[in-house]
This record gives structure tokens, sequence and C-alpha cells, in this order.
């Protein structure tokens, strides 16, 4: 049955009726009790509030940064990321973007904002959904402080700490804390943290949309993470952007500018320095000195790396990796999913699967979505699509095939690898984009450092292909066959017994019990000097001078150039490199020669300061000195002038041919079945070292070598470390040498060797054929048929 329905007069007076005047004593009574109880539980309370030291001493968890001496960021350690910034250096846009969003009336209250208390309270009274009201002072409180859940009594904390700090800070001090303490995502507090995290620019760079971005993750920085959901970090831009209108910050030019512009999010593939194994080297050495403090006191660790040089040296070696890999066979895809039929279910289902297959820098990830008629279609993690056609199909033809094999199979759903290589132009002139090609991770590994020869300062070190993948260092931790680039220290010891360019040695097969060595290439050339033999890597050669030095002395001599004595074998194999040396070792050896003999200890950490900048090491720069001196500086030019030979004219002319400059100097490398590949070299600022192989040692394969896999990233690395550098070769010392004719032409030799003093064969020497009227080698050099291996007089 209805209810009878009052009148207008009728409601008017059951109205004038009610007791408004006891229901009104009431009200007043009852908030009178709540102001008492609230002021009673202040006045208990209040004096047990934590200190406010953090704050009046605020002293914020800052991580290690590892930099190199031109100050980029390689490496960052600790589980907040931030970097501290004065409030003054704040851009004061980006102040006003925060306080028009947060607290429009920071600097107004007294911590609390009893308008925005009263209207938060009626929202939560009559809805489900709970609307905060806290100041910028209210959440500094909590975040330093107190739980971020939702409880009256937490709030009632919070409000009397807002108030405490209020008391105790000035406003810019409330403002400069929290602007640096406030978690924003990605790992990133403060907004300096937060704006290289998701722009990668500091807060002076940010546009006002980026700003805008910033300023609306305090209120939930998961939420509105651009990076993982720009659609609802757009919504809350959007926001923050109408109150910097409201409020005066902006007008209304820019907020449609700010609305309109693209923002350019930073992506795990963007250009930076790639620099993890060094970084992780700096890190060690901090954390071995500090401990867990190490990632909390805001070091800085300043390296000896040059940015150009790291990252010439970082493109170098996975390019070589990477072509190497595209003479490999087919492996098969990475994985395979299913692909719905529906275009919005199936970019989800891309999507998803790509999440477990990052991209690798250049080396992305994609999932195919057709392959038709020599063009396969695939689609990237961005949601960017491609096709490959062409040549670019080539490494996957055997899965390819309508008979491939189901684990080698290419079709609708495999996840794959492919590159973009560099722009093209087309008939007009006009650039169009690089075609796609399909390739595969690489299984083999790699290393490649970089010495200043003086100084022993790093300039650059790669420690393999990918530190996310593989955080083993082989720049410092592979110990691996030097091969043939081990054959120069052998070629130095024999100068100081008397050998000299010219010394002539027989390039013949040698049998020594079980062991019958071979030359690389199959060919023995018979008397040959030793200028010649390095140049084509003679192994018969070195076997006769490790023979005529015995593998003690030999082993002896290459101590001095900073390899281990104990890994270098007592036998005749040492003299085809079967001991064992790190590439930074190899590079360190080859410094001997391009600074004149002397042996540098590698330099890696320059200077390391705290989060003030208080200095706590200084690394004194080294230059050389006669107690590192390893060997004479005449040892060390002639041994130079041996290898700028061999890249002139011998196993390593690729490299003087691309470079196009004659003060290099160097010696490929490699072992037994091409287990190790090697391109050691030099000039007199750089040395470098190239080393490629498998982590369980296996052939690279039949046909490759030290010269084709390892020479390429060297001569790349080496285009970029030699701008602007003049040729400068290295000149021969004051004393100590003369010139003498040779066979071919004139050449040095020690001063005390000259003419007959010095060797004029190592080992037994056939002579000439007797049916020759020509005159042998022999007769050219000495006027007679060749005698025993010691010393002429």
């Amino acid at each position: 049955m209805p209810l009878p329905r009052l009148q207008p007069a009728a409601l008017l007076q059951r109205l004038r009726t009610l007791p408004w005047r006891r229901i009104a004593l009431w009200s007043g009574l009852a908030i009178a009790a709540l102001v008492l109880v609230l002021a009673a539980a202040a006045a208990v309370v209040y004096p047990g509030l934590p200190s406010l030291d953090k704050l009046t001493d605020y002293n914020p968890k800052q991580p290690l940064r590892v930099y190199s001496a031109d100050g980029e960021l390689i490496g960052e350690y600790g589980a907040e990321r931030r970097t501290y910034v004065p409030l003054a250096q704040i851009p004061q846009r980006m102040r006003d973007a925060l306080l028009a969003v947060e607290d429009a009336n920071f600097y107004e209250h007294q911590g609390i904002y009893l308008p925005g208390i009263a209207r938060a309270a009626l929202a939560n009274l009559f809805s489900s959904r709970s609307q905060g009201a806290s100041t910028i002072t209210q959440q500094l409180a909590r975040d330093l402080y107190l739980t971020k859940r939702k409880l009256y009594t937490r709030k009632f904390i919070e409000v009397l700490l807002a108030l405490k700090i209020e008391s105790q800070l000035s406003k810019d001090q409330i403002l400069e804390v929290y602007m640096n303490q406030i978690y924003l995502g990605q790992r990133a507090y403060g907004f300096e943290a937060a704006a290289h995290a998701y722009f990668g620019k500091t807060l002076k760079e940010l546009s006002i949309a980026e700003t805008a971005m910033l300023a609306g993750l305090p209120q939930n920085p998961y939420y509105a993470n651009p990076i993982t959901n720009l659609q609802r970090a757009k919504k809350r831009q959007l926001v923050v952007l109408a109150r910097m209108r409201e409020t005066g910050v902006i007008d209304d030019t820019q907020l449609e500018q700010a609305r309109n512009e693209t923002l350019h999010l930073r992506r795990p593939q963007d250009q930076r320095l790639h620099a993890e194994y060094a970084a992780e080297m700096a890190r060690q050495v901090v954390y071995a000195q500090y401990g867990d403090e190490a990632y909390t006191r805001g070091i800085k660790v300043w390296t000896t790396l040059q940015s150009e040089a790291q990252i010439a040296a970082y493109r170098g070696l996975r390019r070589t990796l990477l072509d190497f890999e595209r003479r490999k066979a087919w492996r098969g895809p990475e994985g395979q999913v299913d692909l719905p039929e529906d275009e919005a279910e199936q970019d989800s289902a891309i999507a998803h699967a790509l999440a477990d297959h990052p991209d690798n820098d250049e080396l992305r990830a994609a999932v195919v979505t057709s392959v038709d008629k020599g063009v396969l279609r695939a689609s990237l993690q961005s949601g960017e699509d491609i096709e490959v056609r062409g040549d670019g199909l080539r490494a996957a033809l055997s899965g390819l095939s309508d008979k491939a094999k189901p684990g080698l199979r290419v079709q609708r759903g495999s996840i794959i690898r492919v590159l973009q290589g560099p722009p093209q132009r087309d008939a007009k002139g006009a650039s169009r984009p690089g075609a796609w090609i399909i390739t595969q991770s690489p299984e083999a590994e790699g290393a490649l450092v970089a010495l200043e020869p003086r100084t022993g300062s790093v300039l650059a070190l790669v420690g393999g292909f990918d530190f996310a993948r593989n955080q083993f260092n082989h720049a410092t931790q592979a110990w691996r066959q030097p091969g043939s680039s081990f054959k120069p220290l052998l070629y130095s010891a024999a100068l100081e017994q008397g050998a000299g360019p010219g010394t002539v040695v027989d390039d013949a097969p040698i049998s020594i019990g079980d062991w019958s060595p071979k030359n690389s290439d199959g060919q023995y050339d018979g008397p040959i000097t030793l200028r010649q033999a390095l140049a084509r890597s003679k192994n018969m050669v070195s076997i006769r001078i490790a023979e005529q030095l015995s593998p003690a002395r030999a082993r002896a001599w290459a101590g001095r150039f900073g390899l281990e004595v104990d890994k270098q074998p007592d036998n005749l194999t040492l003299a085809l490199g079967s001991g064992a040396a790190t590439p930074l070792q190899m590079a360190g050896a080859y410094a001997v020669f391009a600074n004149g003999g002397y042996l540098m200890k590698p330099l890696l950490i320059s200077r390391i300061t705290d989060a003030q900048g208080q200095v706590l090491f200084q690394a004194d720069i080294p230059m050389p000195a006669e107690e590192q001196r390893a060997i004479s500086e005449r040892n060390a030019f002639v041994t130079s002038s041996l290898l700028q030979e061999v890249v002139r004219s011998g196993t390593a002319a690729r490299a003087g041919a691309a470079l196009r400059r004659g003060d290099l100097y160097g010696k490929t490398g490699t072992t037994n079945d091409a287990v190790d590949a090697w391109f050691v070299g030099f000039q007199k600022q750089v040395a470098a070292a190239v080393w490629i192989g498998y982590d369980q040692p296996r052939s690279l394969g039949d046909r490759e070598s030290g010269g084709g896999i390892a020479l390429p990233a060297w001569v790349e690395f080496m285009t970029t470390a030699l701008r602007g550098k003049a040729v400068e070769e290295i000149a021969p010392p004051a004393e100590g040498l003369v010139m003498q004719e040779g066979p071919h032409g004139p050449d040095w030799v020690f001063e005390e060797f000259a003419g007959d003093n010095g060797l004029r064969q190592i080992g037994p020497v056939p002579p000439p054929p007797a049916a020759s009227a020509a005159p042998g080698l022999f007769e050219t050099l000495f006027g007679g048929s060749p005698a025993s291996s010691a010393p002429g007089r």
C-alpha cells in the first residue's frame, strides 16, 4: 500500500514541529566531545611521535653510480634509483605542475587542508570508493614514517606528523625532500631519477607534456606508469595539464601543444653506453671496500673508459659475432605461439609471447604472422609490423622449406630474431629504411679490451656479447690459448740471443716424438727470414725459435709481459701459443711494444667520491718508469717493426688496407682446429685485443681464423679510436741499433750483433739446390753456405 503523499503546507508544518534546538544542542555537544577526545588523544600521542631527524638531517639512500671518464653513466647499483637535486635546481615548471595537481594550497596551509579533508570525508561517506585529501606534507609524513594502509588511526597520526613537520621545517625544505624522496615507479625515487628512467633526460630538458606526465605519478606510480600502461598514464597526464591551466602555470596555447605532443619514452633498446662488464668490475671493487653501504651512500666511481671508444668496441664486437652467426646453420625459432585470427586478440598474444623474449639492443624479437611467396611478415615488441624478403631470408632458408624438420620450421606464430640493415638510398638518392634480416642469437662469445699504452688506462672493455645473458667477463676471466698471437713474445726473446729480422730459419716440417705440427696453410717455404716468418705466421719457425731459446727461457720471457708463467707449458708447444692468457693480459703484453718496453698495470678506476663530492680515492695516473721496464726500448722497436710487416703484407694486411695508415702493428692468432681466434694490435696511443670463441671450447669452423673473425672487430674499433689522431710510427731509439743490409733491403739489428756477431740462422738450414745456377739465399746474405746456429764470428 503506497504511503500518503504530504502536501507542501503539511510538510512545512511537520518540519516546524521538529526539536531543532535539541538537535543543534546535541550535535554541538557531540562535536565538542569529539574535539576534546581528539585533543586528548593528540596530547597523548604527540610526545611519542618519531623524531624528525630523517627530515632535518635528510640523507636519502642513493645508489652506487659508475661513470666513464667523460661523465657518461655506465652502471647504477642499489634498490633505490635516486639523484638528489636541491630545490633551487629543480625547474619551476616541474614544481608548479606537481603542486597544481597534488597540493595547490601548499604554501598557504599549515600541513593539513581542512576543506579538502571535509570534502574527502563527505565523498567517502556516500561512496564505496575512498578518496584522499593528503597534502604534500602529509604524503611525506606517510612515506617516511607510516604504512600506506588506509586506517583512521594512521590518518590521525599522519595529521599530527604533518603539523610537527610544518613546525620545524620551512615550506621549501619540505618540498625539496618530497621531490627527492617520493617513489615514482621504475625503481626511480625522486623526480630527477624519474626523468631519466622514463625519458632518458634531466628535469631541465623535459617538455611541458613530459613534465605533466611525471607530475601525475605520485598518486599511483603503478597505475599511471607510462611504460607499462601508456593509456592510463595519458589520462592522468591530461588531468595534470588541466590543473596546470586552471592554476595559471601554462596558457591555452601551451595546453594544446602539450596535449598533442607525441611522447618518446625511453626503451631498453634505445642508444646508451653499454659498459656493463667494466661497471661490474668497478662495483666489485667498491663493494669489497664498503660492503652493503656501497649501495646507499651515493658513492660515485669514475673510470678511465672513453665513451666513443667504448661504443665502438661494443658495436664492433657485436657486429662481428652477429656476422659470424649468419654463417652458421639455422637452429630453429626461439619459440612458438598460437595466434588467434581476431586482430585484437592476436596483438595481445604477440605482446604476451614477446614479454618472455625481450629485445637485445639491435637484435629484435619478432613473431611471424605470415609466410607467403618469399615474403615473411612479423610483428615486433613495439607493435611495428615488418617484412623480410630476398637475401634477408637466407639464414632461415632451411626452416622455410616445405620439407623442414619440425624443430627448424618457420611458420605463423614462430618467434624469431631480426636485424635491420643500414639505411639505403633509392635511384633518386633519397634515404629509405634498411632491409630486415632474419638471424639468431650468437652462440659464440667474445671480448674486446683496449688500453692506453703509456699509462695502462683501460679505454674500452667489452666482456661478452650481452651482459644480461652471460655475466662471465671474457676480457678478464677467460683463460684461453693465445695461439699465434703469442709468437711476437718469442721473437722478442730471440732478439736478445743475437737474432735479427734477417736471421734465417728453415720453414720445414718437424716431428718430435708423436707430435708432428703443421703450418696453418699447409705450405712450407724452406729457408725464410724472421721478418717473413712472422708476417706469414709460420709455425715451424716459431718452434725452432723456442727450441733455440729453451721452453724455460721462453716462459720466463713471457712473464716479463704480464703473462702468468705457470700457465705456459714447459715444452715446445709453447711456441704455438698453447698456454693460457686473458684478452686483458694480451692487450697489456702488446702495450709493452707500443710504449717502448714498459709493463704498465691496467688501470680502470680513476676516482671515487661520496654523495657530497668528497674524494675517497684518487688514482695517480702512472707514467713509464725504469722499475716498470720489461724489455729494452730497442727490443720493443725491432719487434714492433716485425709486427708492422704483419699488417702491411702478412696475415693482417686487411687491417692496413682498411685503415689506410702506416702506424699499425699487430698479429693474428688461431689455435688448433680454430677453437680460439685472436687479433692483438696497436698504434702508439692505443693497444687492443680481440678474442672470439665458445665458452665450452669447440671449433669455430674449418675456414675460420683470427684474421677472418677477430680482425674485423679490431678494425671497426680502431676506425673510431684513431679518428683525428695523426699517423705516428714508432721511432728507433737514439742508440743501441744499427742498420744492416739484409735480403730484402736494410734492416735494424742490435749494435753488438751487427755483421758476423749475430745469429745467421736458427737451427740447421739446407743448402740451396745444387742444380741451381742462381745464388741461394745464404750466398746472397753471407757469401757462403750456411753453418751452425751459433753466432758467427
